[in-house]
């Protein structure tokens, strides 16, 4: 049976991808329900840590997470430099050659899907150590192969330290195919001196998921509340890579690091007479057997900026909400869709809200704690690059946000006419893909 293998800087401990940051969900569920569609008659195998009922759901296979990286940063990086090895002795030396468990699954392989987001970089520090080189070797041992290898939705860049950048300038032009989520990546890679020969913009699939459309609870009920009353409701998230120091896990926090974001909620209440509700697009959980979702990395910080907002004010109580609880993404999706507006420094809470047809304003990541032109791609493929804010500019927030708010009609309708555009070619892709 023909297989395809999803592997890449996207593979995690068990859990992660599903339970843990919400965007990823949006991505990971989309790509295999397109894989599906589009390659009827393949095996689907994966380094992703999925859970058995999404195993069965979704119809995949999951391999050994250390069969990709397993965070011991010495054996992780001797391993990949091991495969590369043993790829070149095979394919001089077949009889004579002990395939190693990856090399394995790769000859049974005829795609390689390499999803790596913005991780496909400097980034991938952020994750494991030594982890963008071990990427680059395993995608260099199944080109030797001769695999086909397909860099899938990918924010690629930087490469500040210079055997990262070898390496990448090495592997690069051997995909058979670089899909880039945000048309702005051409741009970067071109100015860094990759060739792009091989490389075609497409939507990241996450603008494919679907939110649980028969999702009631307290926080929809308290939007409708509000909306009834006669006010607009506006969604506000943000997290640690917006925040004007670093590192983005950095706890506890200081009260004055949230002055500006403190500032933009005082003006949306009080000046567009909007009210807020807060939320975290970040889960944690705790492990089986005693498995549950809880509040993640982020709840932490927009719960000490609820609680700012209240102590400056007790009566934006009636104003803002928090929601207190985690939310599967279906269910988080669906609540964003009942917004009026949505400010956020996290890109796919963006996807989530304009995908709805929700009017949003995009919080750039803060530049001195992670490179990502993350923000600036996905709202220019939307047309809407004018609502892009720096987080430390409280005047270009307000006024942005200010902009947006009083020309909703006219926001949605736009998204109301490229989303469908949107969604079709992120579907499309999977087409381009069997091509190669």
């Amino acid at each position: 049976m023909r297989s395809i293998l999803v592997t890449g800087l996207c593979t995690l401990h068990w859990g992660r991808l599903q339970y843990g940051n919400v965007g990823n969900y949006y991505i990971v569920e989309p790509l295999f329900r397109q894989l599906s569609k589009h390659f009827k008659n393949y095996k689907i195998i994966t380094t992703f840590q999925m859970d058995d009922s999404f195993i069965e759901k979704e119809h995949i296979e999951v391999l050994p997470m250390e069969f990709y990286y397993s965070w011991n940063n010495d054996l992780d990086l001797q391993n990949a430099y091991h495969d590369v090895e043993n790829a070149e002795k095979f394919v001089h030396h077949q009889s004579s050659c002990a395939l190693t468990p990856y090399l394995n699954v790769l000859l049974e392989c005829d795609y390689v899907i390499d999803v790596s987001g913005d991780m496909w970089g400097d980034n991938a520090e952020h994750v494991g150590h030594n982890r963008f080189i071990v990427d680059c070797l395993k995608m260099k041992a199944a080109q030797i192969l001769g695999k086909k290898t397909i860099l899938y939705a990918v924010t690629p860049g930087p490469f500040s330290k210079r055997e990262e950048e070898l390496l990448a300038r090495e592997v690069f032009p051997k995909f058979s195919l670089v899909l880039i989520r945000e048309k702005v990546s051409e741009k970067n890679l071109q100015q860094w001196g990759f060739p792009v020969d091989n490389v075609q913009w497409a939507p990241c699939p996450s603008y494919l998921f679907e939110p649980n459309a028969s999702y009631k609870s307290q926080w929809t009920q308290w939007i409708e509340k509000s909306q009834l009353q006669g006010s607009k409701v506006v969604g506000l998230t943000f997290g640690g890579f917006n925040m004007p120091q670093g590192p983005y896990d950095m706890w506890p926090r200081e009260n004055s690091q949230y002055d500006n974001f403190v500032t933009l909620a005082e003006y949306i209440v009080n000046e567009l007479s909007a009210n807020i509700i807060i939320f975290s697009h970040t889960n944690g959980f705790e492990l089986p057997p005693e498995f549950k979702l809880k509040n993640g990395r982020d709840f932490l910080i927009l719960n000490q900026f609820y609680n700012i907002l209240l102590n400056k004010q007790a009566t934006y109580k009636e104003k803002v909400a928090l929601i207190d609880e985690p939310l599967l993404p279906c269910n988080l999706k669906e609540v964003i869709g009942e917004l009026d507006m949505l400010v956020t420094g996290r890109v796919h809470a963006s996807v989530a809200a304009t995908s709805q047809y929700v009017p949003t304003v995009y919080i750039e990541y803060d530049r001195n704690v992670i490179y990502s032109d993350k923000m600036t791609g996905f709202s220019e493929q939307l047309g809407m690059a004018e609502f892009v804010c720096n987080p430390k500019n409280i005047d270009e927030l307000k006024k942005k946000t200010a902009k947006c708010y009083y020309n909703l009609s006219s926001v949605r309708k736009r998204l109301q006419h490229e989303i469908p555009i949107i969604q079709k070619k992120a579907e499309e892709v999977f087409e381009e893909i069997k091509k190669v």
